[in-house]
């Protein structure tokens, strides 16, 4: 395959990317918003959970110093 037809065969690859994507924006806000009801959702679990986990760490760290 020579220069000239590998550009010819890119530019149509490229041609036919752009026509499929030419119309979709995407659905931004809708990314957003299940972004923050992730971080919202992270973060609650973390205040409910945090004695829990605080007592999971101290204990593998007593385990660690304690070899």
């Amino acid at each position: 395959m020579n220069g000239s037809t590998l550009h010819r065969a890119l530019e149509k690859l490229r041609r036919l990317g752009c026509a499929v994507h030419e119309g979709e924006r995407g659905d931004v806000p809708g990314w957003v918003m299940i972004t923050l009801m992730s971080a919202v959702l992270v973060a609650g679990l973390l205040v409910l959970a945090q004695d829990g986990f605080r007592a999971l760490f101290e204990q593998a760290i007593s385990q660690v110093t304690r070899s």
